[in-house]
Parts: structure tokens; sequence; C-alpha cells
């Protein structure tokens, strides 16, 4: 997307990504308290926003745990889904972190989740294990991938 800005999240961001947090996972969201604390506190956390004209419309974070990557959350806007903006912002998370040490990265995603997984594949993430009944609110296994 030409008009797609990736840049560092900043303590002006933490609203709205609590706020994205609710409509992107309204089944299990963090706080606007737990936001802040990881993009201002963590000192392991890394952040980025995607913005068009000004307005963040996703986000993608990781905790860098020394070579290793764990990503936490990613989350597009659906009103901006389907337009490889997740992709988008995982591609700079990876590069960038790249030049902070970082190897190899891991998440969990649901797996049901199958736009998600196939975008994660996509970028290099294979399967390499199962977290059952990871998801607390409906006890959902989580696929575990790595790259």
């Amino acid at each position: 997307m030409s008009d797609l800005i990736v840049r560092l999240a900043d303590e002006k961001d933490v609203e709205r990504i609590a706020e994205m947090e609710q409509v992107c996972f309204p089944e299990e969201p963090w706080s606007l308290a737990a936001v802040w604390e990881d993009v201002m506190q963590n000192q392991r956390s890394f952040y980025l926003v995607g913005e068009i004209e000004g307005r963040i419309i996703g986000y993608a974070g990781v905790w860098k745990i020394l070579e290793e990557g764990h990503i936490t959350n990613v989350a597009v806007d659906p009103e901006y889904r389907r337009r490889h903006i997740g992709e988008t912002l995982m591609k700079v998370l990876i590069r960038e972190t790249e030049k902070l040490g970082v190897e190899k990265w891991t998440l969990e995603v649901r797996r049901s989740n199958a736009g998600a997984i196939s975008m994660y594949e996509n970028l290099g993430f294979k399967v390499e294990g199962i977290r059952p009944e990871y998801y607390e609110n409906n006890g959902e296994d989580a696929l575990i991938m790595w790259r």
C-alpha cells in the first residue's frame, strides 16, 4: 500500500491500540493499562503501527528475549483487511528486530484463523506445535508457529 506509513509506536498511539484490541480481539482484549505498560514500560517490547492519513489502522508487537522474538499481537482494523497491511507490518517488524539481534520468531495463532495462518506461512513461519485449549474464552487450541 503506497499510502501506508509504518513507524515505531509511541505513547500517543496507546489509546488507539487498546481500541483496536477491543475490536480485533473482543473475546480476550488487552486492557488500556496492559497496552500502555507493554508499549511504554516493557524494555523487551517493540511495537510498530501502520497508519493511513494519520489514522492508525494496524499494529504489531514483539517481545525480544535474547535472540528470539515472541510476537504478541498483530491486528488490522476490519475496514482495512485483505490489503496486505498485516503482512507489511510483519515484514517491517521482522526486518527491524533482526537489526536488534533477533534470529527467530514465534507466535501463537488460533487454529481456526485460516487467514492469519496463511499470512504467517507466506512469511516463512511453520507450525511446530499445539497449545491445547490455549484460548480461555472458548478452549480453542493455538498453533505454535516459528520462523
